[in-house]
């Protein structure tokens, strides 16, 4: 059952960056904070005891999923270790690697990419996703997480975010305070609570160094150059 917040002495947040495969790393961080908690707290300590909301975007999600889902005995499905395993065991499925593009397909992301376009295509159909983490989780719904949790997409078609909470009350305060912040005298002039948050923010690790290319360098480039 997710926490009270109202009665949180402190509000404790967990956020994790998205990233693809690179979703491993902040696996492996929560893998060992787990394991000092249950040195503290016991065999049973689970992340999802500890934190009032916890948010992820796209790889983040799944964690977060994962964290959350409860067993038959509303417990923690998974342990944070499991989530580890579970992208060693099914990443190569889950975002497997392109074959080695041709010469054409090489020139046009080339070209699309100084532009500074996208081929509109996601870079995972995520159809192995989706029937795998059918199987695991079955009918859960976000209604039965054990903690309050946050996932933002973004909807290709109608090119807007789009925000799953198990509790719209999380995305009214935070659209209240936005409006107070920016003192809209719709909502009158009362003052935002101060309470104690302790947020833990997991990246994913950063991208690699994109190499900027010039117009005059690129007229050079050779049928070999291309294809690197």
């Amino acid at each position: 059952m997710a926490p009270d917040l109202a009665k949180a002495k402190m509000l404790t947040v967990l956020t994790i960056d998205g990233g693809g495969i690179r979703g491993i790393i902040p696996s492996v961080l929560l893998g060992f904070l787990e394991s000092k908690l249950q040195e503290l707290d016991g065999p049973k300590a689970r992340i999802a005891n500890y934190f009032d909301i916890i948010g992820g975007t796209s790889t983040g999600g799944l964690v977060t999923t994962m964290l959350t889902a409860p067993n038959q005995d509303n417990r923690p499905l998974f342990a944070a270790k499991d989530i580890t395993k579970f992208y060693l065991d099914e990443s190569p499925k889950i975002f497997p690697q392109s074959r080695q593009p041709n010469f054409v397909s090489v020139i046009m992301a080339h070209m699309l990419s100084y532009l500074g376009m996208k081929t509109g295509r996601p870079k995972y159909d995520g159809k192995y996703l989706r029937s795998r983490t059918n199987e695991l989780l079955g009918g859960l719904t976000l209604k039965q997480t054990l903690t309050r949790v946050i996932i933002p997409t973004f909807d290709v078609k109608l090119l807007q975010p789009v925000i799953f909470s198990t509790n719209d009350t999380l995305l009214a305060i935070s659209e209240i305070k936005k409006e107070l912040l920016m003192q809209n005298s719709e909502f009158g002039h009362h003052s935002i609570e101060n309470k104690r948050m302790l947020v833990v923010s997991l990246g994913t690790g950063g991208a690699k160094y994109a190499v900027k290319y010039t117009a005059p360098a690129v007229s050079k480039w050779s049928r070999l150059d291309w294809i690197k």
